[in-house]
């Protein structure tokens, strides 16, 4: 919602400035076809030579993240503690026979199915399954320390592919430039093979290809910048709910009391996301 708010006003304040001014849209309106497919082009071009179908792939997620914002919400960072919590406690109870039926089939358990959309999510279901599933097989008792290691190098991965697209993004927007300079210098190209027309002439020609200079400029720093920087504030949040998973199940591990438990896995959630204790408590007691 608010990036769309974004581009309409940057868009608005920049060309209504101008024309408040006093500058013409007609000479920008003539060239802009021209200068943004050579522009667009390049980037685009570009785009494919430096990535494989998997990234183009997750860039054109990483865009659709811009508009739609973050994949978990609130209640999925508080259901995904719930969620690891009653697992690690039922693995302290019952053991781990009792633990085995629900991480090597999560799509049948009973406990996943309280919460549906982190049962259907193959990455959550995989970052608490994987390690689980480590002490069901596992004939003795596994070093916490190990265990972390596991849980750090998954988060990793998967931290390293939703990068992937901020990363290509943030590489458009430090290309624009360039290619508008390249846009800009074939516009004089041109205009120098028409030296002999009048001025009025080439000054047209030479409006135009100074379209490319701003094009590039105005890709970079109002729309692909911005854009990068959004990417990656979804992206941390997001990964907040792989965190919160690690934490549930490395202290539940060193043996550490549930209300410390659900404060390790609460603590590291952003201030304006974080639920209260008290709350997490009263939802593990029933309430």
């Amino acid at each position: 919602m608010f990036a769309g708010i974004g581009i309409v006003v940057l868009i608005v304040m920049v060309f209504g400035g101008y024309m408040l001014a006093g500058g013409a849209m007609g000479p920008i309106l003539k060239a802009l076809p021209l200068e943004m497919m050579m522009i667009g082009g390049a980037a685009i071009g570009a785009t494919l030579i430096g990535n494989s179908m998997h990234e183009l792939k997750l860039l054109g997620g990483g865009f659709g993240k811009v508009f739609k914002g973050p994949q978990y919400s609130d209640q999925d960072h508080i259901d995904a503690i719930a969620l690891t919590s009653k697992l690690m406690k039922l693995l302290r109870s019952e053991g781990a026979v009792a633990l085995e039926s629900h991480v090597t089939d999560p799509s049948t358990s009973a406990i996943f199915s309280e919460y549906p959309k982190l049962q259907n999510d193959p990455v959550v279901s995989s970052l608490i399954c994987d390690p689980l599933t480590l002490m069901v097989v596992s004939s003795g008792t596994l070093d916490t320390n190990a265990v972390e290691d596991v849980i750090d190098n998954a988060i990793k991965t998967q931290a390293h592919e939703l990068e992937e697209p901020q990363h290509a993004i943030q590489g458009l927007a430090d290309a624009f430039p360039a290619l508008g300079i390249v846009a800009a210098v074939l516009g004089v190209i041109k205009t120098m093979g028409s030296i002999n027309e009048p001025p009025e002439v080439l000054g047209g020609m030479i409006g135009g290809a100074l379209v490319g200079t701003f094009l590039g400029i105005f890709l970079a720093y109002g729309l692909a910048g911005p854009m990068a920087s959004r990417v990656k504030q979804v992206i941390t949040h997001d990964m907040q709910i792989y965190h919160s998973i690690k934490q549930v199940i490395v202290a539940s591990l060193h043996g550490h009391p549930q209300p410390l438990v659900l404060e390790a896995a609460r603590s590291g959630l952003p201030p304006a996301h974080r639920p209260k204790l008290t709350d997490l408590l009263d939802m593990m007691r029933g309430k």
